[in-house]
């Protein structure tokens, strides 16, 4: 029900923009020099392709779409342009907003430093600085579309390696992937390059923190797939995040990941015998949309043996610590997926539904560290908080 919420609210936020735009867009052509019959077309032609494209990034947010990995031309061609132009058309309307407000306000302090004006017949009205205002706007409200298209088709797929050394008890290469979003902007191409990826860096232990899916069963065996190639010295282990739940139905997922040798733990842990001694990987149930209960994860297990916790979500955390649990690995947040960079740190959306957007946190002895991931959700943009694949070197 709140991700069903999240949704509508970004839904309505949209709509509104998109009203915003469309009567400044209809300002604009009314105001040119073109014929009445040029005016009236064009401004029927804009209010029919903003409702096709809102309507259709509705459809995307809201419907499963079991189109497995859709051809390039579908994608760019249909796909991305709708997610870029809806969500781009947030922040234009934003920009335009703001300069008509400051422009008034601007015009307000003038006319009080000046003192009460009138204007005569023959004061000339300058076009040529009308224009140059004009146009100046206009690219301001366009940069955010650029900056969307460049987030959707560059920033979403550039990935960045991140390695940590962390104290553990136990010496081992762990590599993380969380947040896959297997669906129309993360084909099996694209997971099958980070498959390839994760194979280089040749893991001891190989772990999946949630979000195979976008919003679709129909893309999940080929993702798993592309998982189950990745061949390590103490296996491959997961758990489900939100999706699974929302879009998914866990007992079948359970079932696709066994069959690929992939072991599901939920509520759960299972202890590995390695040279160095036994360690123990515990998984817990989505904090959100599943059942969780860390007590039966951990139920039976010797407290003297180290145990990495695999949780969807961070906010496990702090019960985590109280349990001495060494590591947790999580993700969900996607780093905020745009995020701005300030003087004290960078901020997102996220940092206002967390303490834990991205990144290590430590509480006494134990560490949690939060996966930006590599899929997206809501857009496929993302500004400044690039997919990650995630290699810790535990001691």
């Amino acid at each position: 029900m709140r991700f069903a919420r999240l949704r509508l609210i970004a839904l309505a936020v949209v709509l509104l923009a998109q009203v915003y735009l469309f009567v400044r867009i209809r300002r604009a052509i009314r105001s040119s020099r073109r014929s009445d019959r040029f005016k009236s077309w064009a401004i029927h032609l804009v209010g029919a392709a903003m409702v096709l494209l809102f309507v259709l990034n509705g459809y995307t947010l809201f419907r499963q779409i079991p189109w497995v990995d859709p051809p390039m031309a579908a994608r760019f061609g249909l796909f991305y342009p709708v997610a870029v132009w809806n969500f781009g058309s947030l922040f234009s309307a934003l920009v335009l907003f703001l300069t008509r407000v400051i422009g008034r306000l601007g015009r307000a302090v003038v006319r009080l430093s000046r003192g009460p004006v009138t204007r005569t017949a023959s004061d000339p009205v300058n076009l040529g600085r009308r224009r140059f205002l004009q146009a100046g706007v206009g690219s301001l409200a366009a940069a955010p579309m650029v900056l969307s298209g460049y987030g959707a088709a560059y920033a979403a797929k550039s990935y960045d390696v991140q390695e940590l050394s962390l104290p553990f008890g136990r010496s081992l290469r762990v590599v993380q992937l969380t947040d896959i979003h297997a669906g129309i902007y993360m084909t099996r191409e694209e997971i099958r390059r980070y498959a390839d990826q994760v194979i280089a860096l040749q893991p001891d232990l190989f772990v999946l923190t949630g979000d195979f899916i976008s919003n679709s069963m129909s893309s999940l065996p080929g993702c798993v797939e592309e998982m189950a190639r990745v061949r390590t010295r103490y296996g491959t282990f997961a758990t489900l995040g939100n999706h699974e739940h929302l879009w998914g139905r866990p007992n079948e997922i359970q079932a696709i990941l066994g069959q690929s040798r992939i072991s599901l733990l939920t509520n759960a842990h299972q202890v590995i015998q390695t040279e160095q001694g036994p360690l123990a990987v515990a998984g817990i149930d989505d904090l959100v949309a599943g059942e969780p209960d860390l007590e039966a994860a951990l139920r039976g297990l010797d407290p003297a043996i180290p145990a990495l916790l695999l949780s969807h979500h961070p906010e496990i955390f702090p019960q985590a610590a109280a349990y001495g649990i060494p590591l947790t690995l999580s993700g969900h947040y996607h780093g905020g997926q745009i995020k701005l960079s300030l003087p004290g740190g960078g901020i997102s959306m996220a940092n206002l539904w967390t303490p834990f957007p991205e990144g290590l946190y430590r509480i006494n002895a134990s560490h949690l560290y939060v996966s930006r991931g590599i899929g997206t959700t809501f857009t496929p943009v993302r500004l400044n908080a690039p997919p990650e694949v995630t290699v810790f070197h535990l001691t």
